[in-house]
């Protein structure tokens, strides 16, 4: 579904940048390669922080369903379709145009459905759409307001549901890892995908998230070990790449 994602929160720039890589989101050894092999670490944190939220039980087949989530910032749709296998009822929206056919015909092929749009998180607001919880990992280093972005995600989840959101820290190692490593070195990404002043540190992130009404419940790492080559939990070091999980109060 395509429509206008014209917002004051959309950084023309930083779309453009994901506009030019929107066919490779499916090539594991492509400019997204980084996020391929960090998928399976986003997945385990997301769906425990989900499972223990709602009660739900991992072992179970289709354990999301009946609850419906959206993914700000889908790309190409490496965290909807694992929550649309699960069950989930899983709406993914992106400011960058380009990334929604490549995520439709992927999801087609896996007879997967989907509700893939072109448009902004302040336009479902307008809409007046709620969901039981709201992820967007990897984004807001690239939006034009942080603070508002997190407002606006905020008030598209639902009394009692959560707010998750993943980033890199702006720290030295984080530069090292992101931008040196990831860009300059290894190439995955084209040279100035990530602006280290974008990065957001837990404490500012944590800090929107209050001012957003939203009580924070849980924050971890995500740490890469280049000797076995994989990335895993930590729930202490959150030096580089981190995520964060809020709760919608019951009463705001």
């Amino acid at each position: 579904m395509t429509e206008p994602a014209t917002t004051r929160n959309v950084d023309a720039g930083e779309v453009a940048k994901f506009e030019a890589m929107a066919a490779e989101w499916w090539d594991p050894n492509g400019k997204f390669r980084p996020l391929h092999e960090m998928n399976p670490c986003r997945l385990d944190y997301l769906c425990a922080q989900i499972a223990a939220e709602f009660g739900r039980d991992l072992s179970r087949s289709r354990s999301f369903e009946g609850l419906r989530l959206l993914d700000i910032g889908c790309g190409g749709g490496l965290l909807a379709e694992p929550f649309a296998r699960l069950g989930a009822e899983v709406t993914g929206i992106d400011a960058a145009g380009g990334n929604i056919p490549v995520a439709e015909a992927h999801a087609a092929a896996q007879g997967l459905r989907i509700d893939y749009r072109h448009t902004s998180a302040e336009a479902l607001v307008e809409n007046n759409e709620i969901f039981d919880a709201v992820i967007a990992f990897e984004v807001i280093e690239h939006v034009a307001d942080p603070a508002g972005f997190v407002a606006t995600a905020a008030k598209l989840a639902r009394p009692g549901g959560l707010v998750m959101m993943s980033t890199l820290n702006r720290t030295t190692k984080a530069f090292g890892a992101a931008i040196i490593g990831a860009e300059w070195v290894m190439r995955w990404l084209p040279r100035g995908t990530h602006d280290w002043a974008r990065f957001v540190t837990p404490e500012e992130l944590e800090r929107m998230m209050t001012g957003a009404g939203l009580d924070v419940v849980d924050r971890k790492g995500m740490v890469f070990d280049p000797i076995r080559w994989s990335w895993s939990l930590s729930p202490t070091d959150l030096a580089v790449n981190y995520a964060m999980t809020a709760l919608v109060p019951e009463r705001r």
